[in-house]
């Protein structure tokens, strides 16, 4: 009686076990996605090197003395109605820049994350 008790209660087990080694994640049916993060409000203490292709670009210091450049991608009518960094008259400026930092990440055919950060100039005060 107690072989047959021992071997109905690991027969039960195991098909306890196998059961839950059989449940699968679902997979996604598109290869791929995207979905977006927003920081707002960010300011940067900066001086305005001119406009490229790709956007506006102002050099500041960081906390260990090195110059580094950050390209805004796009400005707010209301701070380009002020200033217009379109042209060459405002290169050499100190401003401090207000702006939004987006970060679309998509993934593509193979899974893979790629991020592309978008900052936007939202307001602009001459130092």
């Amino acid at each position: 009686m107690k072989t047959k008790t021992r071997i109905l209660a690991l027969g039960s087990l195991l098909l306890i076990a196998f059961s839950f080694m059989s449940f699968t994640a679902e997979k996604s049916k598109a290869n791929t996605s995207a979905h977006m993060l927003e920081q707002e409000g960010l300011i940067v203490y900066a001086t305005y090197d001119g406009k490229e292709d790709y956007g506006y670009n102002f050099v500041t210091t960081d906390k260990n003395g090195e110059e580094r450049t950050l390209t805004f991608q796009s400005i707010a009518e209301p701070a380009l109605s002020l200033f217009d960094l379109n042209a060459d008259t405002f290169v050499g400026t100190k401003f401090k820049v207000t702006f939004t930092r987006d970060i679309k990440v998509t993934k593509d055919e193979n899974n893979m994350e790629d991020e592309e950060e978008i900052n936007t100039i939202t307001n602009l005060e001459k130092l």
